[in-house]
């Protein structure tokens, strides 16, 4: 009996090893989470990103791969870093990663104000799909784009006129663009100007309100890794920012409560966005926050790119003689140069897709979010992460661009690349449902203002310094900044 039973269970034990085989292969099995550098406990990998972190997540896509994740403190991060990793993050998987991440610094981080904000809306839902719509159609349509053309030129031109008058003394050249962009978006918004170029003889209430704020929106904040603690605020910027934003919400409650008690100046002035919100039926509230939103990512962005260009030209002579080459043709007899040249002035625009390649103002973009979890290159990215596209890694990777390190405009002529969300080697103002919305302003005004620098003015640096001693240093932040700013001394071309 004893035999009998040892040989009825011996083939059973045979067949275990089958049977888990088999159930195993029947069971999904979820791809892994992608690799990455050590991570500490409590810390993760805070400590290794220094003050420049889009240099130290290009230096780990070399260790670990296009798609890597990292922890900062209690917080999952998965970052892209190739064109291929672009693609699926914004593109194959651009429904399940187009949450966004929304710091704690940002007043739109409560329920309230979320749900009213354009860029940092929690998710693509109907609000936002209604906010994009609105702003396509009454700001960046082609239509509305081409009524605008005599402000832009009309702020350009007011930014010559304070740069004659200070012929051969400093110009911060991030000033002088910053109030223009400024004052271009305010009058197209609002009908009139907020920003002073002349900061040093203004009270400059808006230049330093909306510095100040960018300044602390740049900080690292403790409530971003540790989400637990940020009912404590323990750094004091939430404090500090909300404060400063609420300043900068009573300059636009002010001018909405005028408007619609029907105080409208002059009433030959053209109907502008803030008439269209007040006639749909938009509370104070919402117009506040899509005004602020409007005017701080517009300007921010569009000023740096000014600035970062301008200092290529002048570090590059070569380039320079070029774009002047160029306008003299295309604006033979023209004083004024116009919004009309510009798609003439081929190496010109050029020269600005080749600092965004080099020179990306957001070099993360803004943070997406995991709205499920979903599979990305065989890894899985679980529900509510972070995720990130390197586009600073991307548009100086050899892969794609031949001496990446080179300014060299050349590059981008007699070329389709574009950067309009197609060409995933070289997306500056992001793809799929999250790109930019400002893209069709900002091609048109970044090239007006750099070209009418170029157009009026000679540009030295101050000092005697020779172009060989301008630094480039990077500054990482909200936007990736020079950490020096570009001060050039103009002398007034004479007609």
């Amino acid at each position: 009996m004893a035999t009998e039973g040892s040989n009825l269970f011996f083939p059973v034990i045979l067949l275990l090893p089958l049977l888990c085989l088999i159930l195993k292969h029947l069971k999904p099995s979820t791809p892994p989470i992608p690799p990455g550098p050590f991570s500490w406990p409590i810390l993760g990998n805070i400590l290794q990103l220094g003050n420049r972190p889009h240099v130290v997540l290009t230096q780990f896509a070399q260790i670990y791969g296009p798609l890597f994740s990292l922890r900062l403190g209690t917080q999952l991060v998965v970052v892209g870093s190739s064109q291929a990793a672009a693609m699926e993050i914004l593109k194959t998987h651009d429904r399940i990663l187009s949450g966004r991440y929304v710091p704690h610094m940002a007043p739109t981080k409560s329920p309230e104000l979320n749900k009213l904000s354009l860029g940092w809306i929690a998710e693509c839902n109907d609000r936002w799909k209604y906010l994009r719509t609105i702003c396509k159609t009454k700001l960046f349509s082609s239509k509305a784009l081409e009524s605008q053309a005599c402000k832009r030129e009309e702020k350009v031109m007011d930014m010559v006129g304070f740069i004659k008058k200070m012929e051969r003394k400093k110009v911060k050249i991030r000033d002088v663009a910053m109030a223009t962009v400024f004052n271009t978006l305010s009058r197209i918004l609002v009908s009139r100007d907020l920003m002073s170029l002349d900061q040093e003889n203004a009270d400059g209430e808006m230049n330093s309100l909306l510095e100040r704020i960018l300044e602390l929106a740049s900080t690292p904040n403790i409530s971003d890794f540790y989400p637990i603690l940020a009912i404590f605020d323990l750094q004091g910027l939430q404090k500090k920012i909300m404060g400063l934003h609420e300043r900068y919400f009573s300059i636009c409650e002010a001018i909405v409560e005028e408007r619609r008690q029907g105080k409208r100046g002059d009433a030959s002035r053209k109907r502008d966005f803030l008439d269209t919100l007040i006639d749909n039926g938009s509370r104070n509230d919402q117009i506040n926050v899509l005004l602020v939103e409007l005017l701080s990512a517009g300007t921010d962005t569009s000023s740096t790119t000014i600035e970062w260009t301008m200092a290529e030209l002048i570090k590059n002579p070569k380039c320079m003689k070029k774009v002047l080459e160029e306008i003299a043709m295309k604006v033979t007899q023209d004083i004024v140069l116009k919004e009309s040249h510009i798609p003439q002035l081929t190496y010109l625009q050029a020269c600005v897709k080749e600092t965004l390649r080099l020179h990306p103002t957001g070099p993360f973009l803004l943070p997406h979010r995991a709205i499920d979890t979903c599979q990305v290159m065989n890894h899985t990215i679980p529900k509510n992460t972070q995720v990130l596209v390197n586009i600073w890694a991307i548009g100086r990777d050899p892969k794609y661009w031949e001496d990446p390190l080179v300014f060299k405009p050349e590059r981008f002529i007699n070329s389709n690349l574009d950067f309009k969300g197609n060409d995933f080697e070289f997306i500056p103002f992001g793809s799929g449902r999250r790109i930019c919305p400002g893209l069709p302003m900002a091609i048109k005004q970044v090239p007006l203002i750099v070209a009418s620098l170029i157009h009026f003015f000679d540009w030295s640096l101050p000092d005697g310094k020779d172009t060989t001693d301008l630094d480039m240093t990077e500054k990482y932040g909200l936007t990736l900044r020079m950490q020096q700013p570009l001060l050039l001394i103009p002398k007034v071309k004479r007609v």
